[in-house]
């Protein structure tokens, strides 16, 4: 009698040859050395909801190592989430099994990945909101584990390592890591670049380490039992695998790692693995059936939590308010904003932090933190007031994620990711390079994230051109489904705070200053409502019968226009503040025409950093004004005359420009 679980991987190998075969794409080879855990996680150990994969406590799976994704989506055949005939599809347009793993797309998979590092990192803020949530519901309602299946790529990666040690730090006792260790790349031998301990690694990280053999079942099955019993530790399972495993010539060989194999090889192996060779995508029900066979356990244990919590709900009053905002929308207008006086110039970092706090103060699902930049983020009073989430502090919601751009940026995407918390990341403006393919992923998989760059321009000063960010705003403009806010004074801080919690489709990018601005409005909820258009006017010469000039601006910059526009006086113009392009593309042809009237071909855009894209405001007619060359270091007086950004010189350049308008146009 044949050993079931022994057939099952075999069919599943068949699978994944069958399905990159068929598609002439994808990564065979590390999919098959990672068959033999990932088949008995979710077989024996991974708890799921059957009839509905976004359970809210289900153990949450992340194939980091995404190339294997045909493994993953062998997985979720099994579980019932996918039709086998999209593994037919793979690949393939408008398919369910995408090259990568994509959130959103396909049922099951809670995590967009392939850059290597970042589903290991992601998984770290998975991990993390599930600690802070069972401290604030208790363990009868929030209790599961993030299991996480990671390459020799992703550790070299080393985002990978940073948000280890924080996981380590944090004493992420629920995060268990399968290491496939088949010392295979796409360039062959690891041994070629690495010889790094990866044990005394994660050891000194302050992890469990377990080291088997990652095709033996038996400990497999031991080694994630005591990773589970780990009360202290996250713990990584080092699987030493071979490359392929299965195939009948084959094993071991680099060239397995991302192409398909040919069909004699595929004929071969299925021999060799007592399969139909006859046979394409063969998935006999007796798998199935063996499979499934803790199917009416799981949902026992679903059945039990649901009653659990709707006694909660009906008991317990807090419980029901909190769970309530843990899994609902909340109206942002309905938020409260603090008074910003009008007389009190305020740099909008500060504004930033004053908001928070009082955002904070109302609800109980924000959590973040800075990368070791609380005085200059303003993130020093939210801490205060949320306390320091610690190994002893499991329901504090400040994240001290120390020197770590990149891993906070991924962290904060799997507290999103889990869901039931509201997330921020903040740094300097100018390393948000750093975090910028994370950024990039966040706007992929639409996650409700918000990110904080401070320091948004060359007024950063005496720290010189490597802390000034120039080409860093219209670069972030660049990526689709993200909106960059840079807003112009404290009261449209606020407002920018409130319409970035409106959307919960997308990430969002706050670019604030460092120096003080004065208040423009302090009517909040009037800004509010401009702010959600992206654009609006903001200042405009009294009387005005016909529009002489459109200046557009942005942040710091806005008060520049409005001085400039009022040291012009026997001139007609309007200022537009436009906190968000992206906003404001979203307006309807009226409106975008009623704030900029064709009839007005005169305009000046006037933005601290590089002008690539402005040109779109202001046509052929009119000029872009602003930095196209790295800063200098010095106080941000001097580089403001240096570099024109005072109203005399400005104004003499816009007359300059504006006469030679008027002489081509005659």
């Amino acid at each position: 009698m044949r050993n079931i679980d022994s057939f099952s991987t075999s069919v599943i190998r068949g699978l994944i040859l069958d399905t990159t075969r068929k598609a002439n794409s994808g990564h065979p080879g590390g999919a098959m050395s990672s068959t033999d855990f990932v088949y008995l996680l979710h077989k024996e150990f991974l708890n799921y909801n059957p009839h509905n994969p976004n359970w809210f406590n289900r153990d949450r799976f992340i194939l980091s190592a995404g190339h294997e994704s045909t493994l993953l989506y062998s997985m979720l055949v099994l579980q019932g989430f996918l039709p086998i005939d999209e593994l037919k599809n793979f690949r393939q347009l408008h398919s369910k099994t995408p090259g990568h793993p994509e959130y959103g797309l396909t049922d099951g998979v809670e995590a967009t990945t392939g850059p290597l590092g970042q589903g290991i990192s992601m998984a770290v803020g998975i991990a993390l909101a599930e600690e802070h949530l069972r401290a604030k519901f208790g363990s009868d309602v929030v209790n599961h584990f993030t299991y996480v299946v990671v390459g020799d790529g992703d550790l070299q990666e080393p985002i990978a390592l940073g948000a280890a040690s924080l996981a380590g730090h944090w004493a992420l006792n629920k995060l268990i890591v399968f290491y496939d260790k088949n010392n295979i790349q796409i360039s062959g031998s690891t041994s070629r670049s690495d010889s790094s301990n990866i044990k005394k690694i994660f050891e000194g990280l302050l992890w469990n380490v377990i080291e088997i053999d990652g095709h033996n079942h038996s400990e497999i099955r031991n080694a994630i039992k005591s990773a589970q019993l780990k009360s202290t530790k996250p713990t990584i399972i080092i699987g030493s695998t071979t490359m392929a495993k299965g195939l009948a010539n084959r094993e071991g060989d680099p060239e397995t790692h991302g192409s398909p194999l040919p069909n004699e090889e595929i004929i071969a192996t299925k021999i060799k693995l007592s399969l139909p060779e006859d046979k394409t995508f063969y998935l006999p029900k007796e798998v199935v059936d063996n499979f499934r066979a803790r199917w009416n356990e799981l949902n026992t244990k679903v059945e039990n939590w649901y009653s659990i919590v709707n006694q909660k709900l009906i008991t317990d009053i807090n419980f029901k308010t909190l769970w309530q905002e843990v899994n609902s929308d909340f109206i942002a207008e309905n938020l409260e904003v603090p008074e910003f006086p009008a007389d009190k110039p305020l740099a909008t970092r500060a504004a930033f932090g004053k908001t928070l706090v009082k955002f904070a103060e109302q609800l109980q699902t924000i959590v973040g933190g800075s990368a070791d930049l609380e005085p200059s983020n303003n993130t020093k009073e939210f801490a205060n007031l949320v306390g320091e989430f610690t190994i002893e502090n499991r329901l504090g919601r400040n994240l001290s994620f120390g020197v770590r751009e990149f891993p906070m940026a991924a962290i904060v995407n799997g507290l999103a990711l889990h869901g039931g918390i509201k997330p921020f990341g903040a740094t300097f403006l100018v390393f948000s390079d750093y975090a910028r393919h994370t950024i990039r992923l966040s706007a992929m998989m639409h996650l409700h994230v918000m990110f904080v760059f401070t320091h948004d321009s060359f007024y950063v000063g005496e720290d010189g051109p490597t802390h000034q960010p120039i080409e860093h705003i219209a670069s972030l403009r660049l990526i689709p489904n993200l909106l960059v806010f840079r807003p112009a004074d404290a009261t449209e801080t606020s407002a920018c705070m409130r319409v970035a919690a409106d959307k919960f489709n997308c990430p969002s990018i706050l670019a604030l200053t460092r120096q003080n601005l004065p208040i423009l409005n302090t009517n909040s909820d009037e800004v509010y409502q401009n702010v959600q258009k992206g654009g609006y006017i903001v200042y405009e010469t009294e009387n005005q019968k016909q529009i002489d000039m459109i200046f557009i601006a942005t942040g710091s910059e806005v008060h520049l226009a409005i001085s400039t526009a009022k040291a012009l006086p026997d001139k007609n113009i309007r200022v537009i503040s436009m906190p968000s392009v992206e906003l404001f593309e979203k307006q309807s042809d009226e409106y975008k025409n009623q704030i900029l009237p064709k009839s007005v071909r005169f305009r000046v855009s006037i933005e601290a950093g590089v002008t690539k894209g402005w040109e779109k405001y202001v046509g052929l007619d009119g000029f872009t004004f602003g930095l196209d060359n790295y800063g200098a270091s010095a106080p941000y007086k001097d580089l403001e005359k240096e570099f024109g950004f005072t109203t005399e010189s400005l104004k003499e350049v816009i007359l300059s420009k504006y006469q030679k308008f008027l002489a081509e146009n005659e």
